[in-house]
């Protein structure tokens, strides 16, 4: 069989054996018929408290929290409706502020992708600065006794409004929600809190889980410590069509949200497969290997001890090269190394998470990575080059028993697959 993976803006056709190859992809959710009216009747009739309209003031500022560009939210239809429903409130009480979390500040050309040209031209946008001091307010600690530190701009608004959209994340539980305030505006030194070794490690900081998930509950509590809060988050299908509007209260919403995504994202398994390939979901996820991580961990719930992981990513922005992410794995001889030294009282680097669940996947795995980065990168990371990924299967399969198996993720993470 013939099957297309997502790949960078487009697929790869990739041939399958038909009798030893099984797809796993979400269940079929049908886009909404009228996009904009379902997000106006959301923001009219929300979850759990007064219409947006209702709630707020001419004289309030409203912060507009939306995601960056590695995020697939529909930024360029979700934020001018959210923009035209707020057409009567003061344009010089809008700030429309980017959730960065840790990743580099975007440019304006890929604000204007993201957000078309007429609201970076007609509103005051801005990047969130996680490591500017001044920046960031503290609301706080962290459970480690770290600074709780969330944007300024964010705190200071009276009201926030959070947008986004909801997939399964991998140590979060789900995306959107609380985490488009942290970390999405918080500080580098509240996120390598949040994110650290305890967390990362620790077994129900998993996909699809949120509370008794020590990192989720507290993001949570973290971003409840900022002012009045109004959620807009969506949902998906692969095409980018909106398939659900999430709106009002943030956390009410977002658990309505989470659970409607759970019905379609989750996929039940028998057994583990000897042979998984992922995708990382194609662009925008699949742009840097960072990212890719993303897609390594869908598919390690549900790959063999000592099996054969191939992720499909395409990097076009590279690991990025001289990352945080991308020095830590190159500094340390081996994803063991890697674990060692994360796990040292007192070590801590920005982005060791993203290594710290590599190294744990290869712990279970061997991983092969398509991409366009130059194998000498890849290598560095610890990683295996693939050119052609039929081959490597056909080699794979050539050694294993007859009874081996392979499972494909065509989407990446939007599927999570779950052993019974």
């Amino acid at each position: 069989m013939n099957l297309k993976l997502a790949y960078g803006r487009g697929f790869l056709d990739v041939a399958f054996p038909d009798d030893r190859t099984t797809i796993i992809e979400p269940a079929e959710q049908a886009g909404l018929p009228d996009e904009r009216a379902a997000v106006t009747d959301a923001l009219d009739q929300p979850i759990g408290c007064a219409s947006l309209r209702a709630l707020i003031k001419p004289t309030d500022r409203l912060c507009i929290l939306f995601t960056d560009i590695t995020r697939a939210t529909p930024n360029e239809r979700l934020i001018p409706w959210l923009l035209d429903y707020l057409k009567d409130h003061p344009r010089e009480n809008l700030t429309l502020l980017n959730q960065l979390g840790t990743h580099r500040p975007n440019t304006r050309d890929e604000l204007e992708e993201m957000l078309t040209p007429e609201v970076v031209r007609d509103y005051h946008v801005i990047n969130h600065e996680p490591e500017n001091e001044e920046a960031l307010v503290q609301l706080g600690t962290t459970r480690s006794g770290a600074p709780a530190l969330i944007n300024r701009q964010a705190v200071e608004a009276d009201w926030r409004i959070v947008t986004g959209f909801i997939e399964p994340h991998f140590f979060a539980g789900f995306s959107g929600g609380p985490k488009g305030i942290m970390p999405g505006v918080a500080g580098l030194k509240t996120v390598m809190s949040n994110h650290g070794h305890a967390n990362i490690g620790d077994p129900r900081a998993t996909f699809g889980r949120t509370e008794g998930n020590p990192l989720w509950e507290e993001l949570r509590d973290i971003a409840l410590r900022t002012g009045p809060k109004f959620l807009l988050n969506v949902t998906l299908n692969e095409r980018r069509e909106i398939t659900g509007v999430f709106a009002g209260d943030m956390l009410q919403a977002h658990e309505r949200g989470r659970e409607f995504v759970r019905k379609s994202a989750m996929q039940k398994m028998d057994e583990p497969f000897d042979i998984v390939v992922t995708t990382n979901s194609g662009y925008p996820l699949d742009q840097n290997l960072y990212q890719g991580v993303k897609g390594m961990s869908s598919a390690a719930r549900i790959v063999k001890e000592g099996g054969l992981l191939i992720l499909a990513c395409e990097c076009s922005d590279g690991v990025p090269n001289g990352s945080p992410f991308d020095k830590l794995l190159r500094e340390s001889a081996s994803p063991e190394e890697l674990l060692t030294r994360i796990a040292t009282p007192g070590f801590v680097r920005p982005e060791q998470w993203q290594s710290q669940i590599q190294a744990l996947i290869q712990r279970r795995a061997r991983v092969v990575v398509k991409s366009s980065l130059p194998d000498e990168i890849l290598r560095a990371c610890h990683l295996t080059p693939c050119d052609d990924i039929a081959s490597v299967v056909r080699d794979e399969l050539n050694r294993l028993p007859v009874n081996a198996r392979v499972a494909v993720l065509p989407q990446g993470p939007l599927t999570v697959p779950y052993l019974n």
